[in-house]
């Protein structure tokens, strides 16, 4: 029995291996194939690969981790409220949170909407919801947007193929103090010539 992978059938193949493709059952079997690899190189080349979306991919990102009582922001927001644009302490709410990213350039107004408290803003002024943060963080993190998308950076899971599930940066990063605190490493394991097994 001969099997051959899709890339390696070419014409002079199927002249060299006729007797194969000249049976009746040789034949069909060609192009049933022919046409799944068709077809699945056609999906894939059309694929939006862009971003990440349970439309297109597969992909579901869940909510994002909010603190308790935090969201809607519009809740305590009101829409009537003027917006101070001023870098300052926080004071009367907000006051546990402190900025430490990115602190001499930015400001919460940079990242949060002043005119839909419930949104993000990207830098363009476009509005956002939380659910899709990630393009927020990838204007200025780039490199570890694309590895996120490949699933090299963060955690994604489900199939490799089929669909997947992505955390979004701030289910492991916090956005306002994203760098990680240290952590006391673990002991060294054990060798396997110091393992004594208990009989």
């Amino acid at each position: 029995m001969y099997f051959f992978r899709p890339d390696q059938i070419s014409y002079k193949m199927i002249l060299k291996h006729r007797n194969i493709f000249s049976s009746f059952w040789g034949a069909r079997i060609f192009i049933v194939v022919s046409i799944l690899i068709s077809s699945l190189l056609l999906t894939s080349f059309s694929a939006d690969t862009d971003e990440p979306s349970s439309d297109k991919l597969g992909v579901q990102v869940p909510p994002p981790p909010f603190s308790e009582d935090i969201f809607p922001c519009s809740d305590c927001h009101d829409e009537e409220q003027p917006t101070n644009p001023n870098r300052r302490e926080l004071e009367e709410e907000h006051e546990d949170l402190v900025l430490k990213h990115d602190e001499e350039n930015r400001w919460c107004l940079d990242c949060h909407s002043p005119i839909d408290r419930d949104s993000l803003r990207l830098a363009n002024g476009t509005h956002i919801g939380f659910e899709v943060s990630y393009k927020l963080c990838g204007q200025c993190h780039g490199p570890k947007l694309r590895d996120w998308k490949a699933g090299v950076h963060g955690k994604r899971t489900g199939s490799w193929n089929g669909a997947k599930q992505y955390l979004l940066c701030a289910h492991c990063h916090n956005p306002h103090q994203p760098a990680f605190k240290p952590i006391t490493p673990l002991p060294a394991p054990f060798r396997p010539s110091e393992i004594r097994l208990n009989k």
